[in-house]
């Protein structure tokens, strides 16, 4: 049985080489979704679902996943400033694990401690209007889970 990978070695392991990664900011209401380049170099925001029924979530994730050929899959780890775990910690942790019930894609977190914060001001900086911020946050968001984990994966296979 698949189930998420707590160590990114491990997680690395896993991987097949030449296949994008995608990151999850996954919220109660969105999952905001980015994706790297084949190459694992560059992470970019992709697209915001609306979350309904985790069925529902899983198959558009699925069929996303799919059609960019994706071979694994970052989740957002939302700890407390303290590194602590509260109950959006609990969730999002539910969350992968009904994941790896529907695929073998391997699955690991990335502590995304101010992703959000850094996304909206990234996105102020830039101009962007509030109305249009609301509508880009969460994958910019997971774009900014993304890259530090795309780095640190690159380190460790410069080490190897």
């Amino acid at each position: 049985m698949n189930r998420p990978c707590e160590n990114i070695r491990l997680f690395r392991q896993r991987l097949e080489p030449a296949k994008p990664l995608v990151a999850l900011d996954v919220g109660s209401k969105t999952i905001g979704i980015a994706i790297s380049d084949s190459t694992r170099s560059v992470a970019s925001p992709l697209e915001t679902i609306r979350r309904r029924t985790f069925t529902r979530d899983a198959d558009c994730l699925l069929a996303l996943f799919d059609a960019r050929r994706v071979g694994g899959i970052i989740i957002g780890l939302p700890r407390m400033m303290d590194g602590s775990e509260g109950r959006r910690c609990q969730s999002t942790r539910a969350f992968a694990r009904n994941l790896c019930r529907v695929t073998e894609l391997p699955v690991s977190f990335w502590d995304e401690r101010l992703s959000t914060v850094a996304a909206e001001r990234s996105l102020i900086e830039t101009g962007t209007s509030r109305k249009k911020r609301a509508q880009v946050i969460d994958r910019v968001a997971a774009a900014f889970i993304l890259q530090p984990a795309l780095d640190h994966i690159a380190y460790l296979e410069a080490q190897h």
